[in-house]
Formats: C-alpha cells, structure tokens, sequence
C-alpha cells in the first residue's frame, strides 16, 4: 500500500470517527434534555441518559465532562436559542418603525418565541420544559447566569423606555418584570385549572389567541399611569 493510500484511508477513518463522535453526542444531548425536563433534574441518573440514547455509559463524561455539565450546555443553548430569537422579532419590529417601535411589538417579540416553543404541537415544547425546570432546580452556574445574564432584556428595557418616555425608567423595568412573570407562568398544561376556575369559560387551545390575551392584558399595563 502505498503512502498516499494509508494517508487517505487514515483520513477517511477519522472523519468516520468524528460523525460518530457527532452522533452520539447529540443523542446524549437530545436524551438528557427529555429526561431531564419530564421528570426532573435529580431524578435522572447518567445511567439513565445513555441508556436512552443507546450509547456507552462513559459517554456523559467523555462528551460533556460530567452530568452538571451536560445540564449547563442544555441550558445554554436552548437559552441563547431563545434569546436570538426574541431579539431577532425586536429588531424587526424596530425596522418597522423606524427604529421606534410601539409597545406591543416589543412585547410580542417578548412573548411570543417562548408560546410557539411550548405549543403542544411544537417539538420545542421540550426545551421549554427543560428551562422551566432550570429556573426551579438549576445546579449553581444555571442560577448565577439567569441572575446575571440579562443582556438581552437590556434591549427590551431600552425599547419599552424609548416606548413609554412618560414613564419613569424604574417604572418601566417593574412592569418589564411581571410582563416576564407573565411568560413564565403562562404555560399550556397550567390551563385546565384555569378552565376549572372560569366553570369553563376560558378554553384556549392556539398559541394566537393566548398571544394576543396576553399582550392585551401587557400593553395595557404599559399605557396606564
């Protein structure tokens, strides 16, 4: 065999080795990230994600270095996903409006990435789920970044303050902070108590008529007083 022929083979052996590299580590990913947000941070064991992604045991550890880290990689990119997103809308909006948009585009940019991720109907709904359950059962690093890593509601803030000049900007950061309660608390599996509660009245099934419930409900804090 001759050189160039081992080298090639070589070659061909190590892009082989790196897809399957690639392979399992988003399995492992993808597993770990089902797991972890149906039921729960500590009741998943790292036995139990390779043995749903089919892979070896010392996986965990080989891809992501251990099983805090494997969590803190889930969150930071299904955050960062998010965010782009919403700051994405934002800059549209603004390109609408000539770099001042109104109050209720700048909400919807807010508001409506998280509702079509968590749509039932949305594979998304995962990752939401998994984000849901960092707020309440993070690992130390998840806590310090969701109270620290606020550049992306720094746009938002600046947006809604340009928006509401009358308001003063401590006012304007209060309401920007139950707008996100809102988000966060608004869930599709929370409605049927809601529905208990109303004897029925308040069905709601489709991400546009909660979307414009909510942002109702938002732009109208907004515009009192």
């Amino acid at each position: 065999m001759t050189d160039h022929t081992t080298n090639e083979a070589s070659q061909n052996l190590d892009h082989d080795n790196e897809e399957t590299h690639a392979v399992t580590k988003a399995s492992v990913f993808a597993a770990a990230e089902r797991l972890f947000a149906l039921h729960g941070f500590q009741n998943v064991s790292v036995r139990d994600i390779t043995a749903e992604a089919g892979v070896n045991l010392a996986s965990v550890n080989y891809h992501f270095g251990s099983k805090d880290a494997l969590l803190f990689e889930i969150f930071r990119r299904r955050t960062s996903e998010l965010n782009r997103e919403r700051v994405r809308m934002l800059h549209e909006a603004g390109d609408r409006h000539a770099g001042k948009p109104p109050v209720r585009d700048i909400l919807e940019a807010l508001f409506a990435p998280p509702l079509r991720w968590a749509d039932p109907a949305n594979d998304r709904r995962i990752s939401v789920q998994f984000i849901i359950r960092a707020r309440s059962e993070g690992t130390a690093e998840m806590r310090e970044s969701l109270q620290n890593d606020v550049s992306h509601l720094e746009r938002f803030a600046e947006a809604l303050k340009q928006a509401c000049p009358a308001l003063p900007p401590e006012t304007v950061y209060w309401r920007l902070h139950f707008c996100l309660g809102m988000v966060h608390n608004n869930r599709f599996v929370e409605f049927d108590r809601l529905h208990h509660l109303s004897g029925g009245l308040t069905r709601e099934g489709d991400v546009a008529g909660l979307l414009n419930r909510m942002l109702d409900f938002a732009e109208a804090g907004f515009r009192a007083p």
